[in-house]
């Protein structure tokens, strides 16, 4: 079928959005109509060094209702209002134990621009498009694997939920699932960007004492405090690790680092107490960490968690759920635009203008 997609043809470019045909449907799959679509930190990344082939249709939070359905699909029907998360094998022994996000085939799946049979779901003039993270949502119609799509309440703006698929569910699934802080402890989250926010929201459920946010923009710094941060930093002014040591009387038990900025990343180890354990979630190059000052000598951990260790079929039906009793209102993080205005939303993304922009596609 004919559809319209934002397209990148080439590193660095601006999106397009143009006409190209969307395969039909495999026994498996899922096809929705796409209400919106969050833009997040990783598009932006695909868009400028290359993570997926080019040209290719980004997007990866997409929301919408679904149109039609494989034969073999059980649990997703014709009208459903879904979330579309990420790609992962559903057979492998991580997939299979209830942590999808280190699938053993996860950047094959998300970032390779095909689908699991080696086949292209996008064409436009005859050449193969790349899909991204098994969906590409920056679109009028995507196609998903049934494991994939997340059936959600009807009673909540659809257009709303679409940043669950994986921002969101990033940062509040790596508190929530990993971490899994203990009542009354302490953390700190460097980073207040649409991850980092829902890690703030996410510690303030758990009944964290201390909630400390640390950024270099101040508008989201106050949003943290609205959030539930009980202290917040400005890095390019505060001595960060000696502050949230003398906050927390010896450091943090907890840190969730997303800013992927080496000298942020060696802090979060720094402000640990001994014992702590730092997640990082950002997209971190090549760096020094002294080991045995920072993690060895202190018993402390370091770990990468990727999509929050969520399982999205259960965890994002819990996190709207969090949402409709006032206690997770990431409503607050939510700029929309439309469809022909999604250069723009990576612009005020990019200068910390808007929190999560989200690009409405159809009504």
């Amino acid at each position: 079928m004919r559809i319209k997609a934002a397209v990148v043809h080439d590193k660095g470019e601006n999106f397009r959005i143009e006409e190209v045909e969307l395969s039909d449907l495999k026994r498996d799959e899922v096809l929705v109509k796409i209400v919106a679509s969050g833009i997040c930190h990783t598009d932006a990344v695909a868009r400028d060094i290359g993570l997926t082939p080019f040209p290719a249709v980004l997007g990866h939070e997409g929301s919408g209702i679904v149109e039609k359905v494989g034969p073999d699909v059980k649990t997703i029907r014709p009208g459903d209002h879904v979330v579309i998360s990420f790609a992962s094998c559903g057979q492998c022994e991580h997939c299979l134990t209830g942590h999808p996000g280190a699938c053993f085939k996860i950047n094959e799946l998300n970032f390779g621009g095909k689908d699991e049979d080696g086949d292209y779901r996008i064409f436009q003039n005859g050449r193969g498009v790349s899909t991204f993270f098994g969906q590409s949502s920056f679109a009028t119609y995507a196609i998903a694997k049934e494991r994939n799509v997340v059936k959600v309440d009807k009673d909540v703006d659809l257009a709303l939920l679409s940043p669950l698929g994986c921002g969101i569910q990033t940062g509040a699934g790596t508190v929530l699932n990993k971490l899994k802080p203990a009542f009354g402890s302490s953390i700190a989250v460097y980073g207040c960007g649409a991850v980092g926010l829902s890690a703030v929201m996410a510690a303030k459920i758990a009944g964290c004492k201390h909630i400390v946010a640390v950024d270099i923009h101040q508008n989201r710094l106050d949003l943290a405090k609205e959030l539930g941060a009980t202290h917040v930093l400005n890095g390019k002014e505060a001595d960060v690790v000696k502050e949230i040591k003398a906050v927390t009387e010896g450091g943090t038990h907890y840190a969730v680092e997303t800013t992927g900025v080496p000298a942020v990343v060696r802090q979060s180890l720094q402000a640990l107490r001994p014992l702590g354990q730092t997640a990082i979630v950002g997209v971190t190059p090549e760096m020094t960490i002294d080991v045995h000052n920072e993690i060895m000598a202190e018993g402390k951990t370091m770990m990468g968690v990727i999509e929050g260790d969520a399982v999205p079929k259960l965890f994002i039906p819990q996190l709207i759920a969090y949402y409709k009793k006032g206690l997770f209102p990431f409503d607050k993080l939510i700029r929309f635009y439309a469809f022909d205005e999604i250069n723009k939303a990576f612009e005020d993304s990019a200068k910390g203008i808007t929190v999560k922009p989200v690009i409405k596609i159809s009504a």
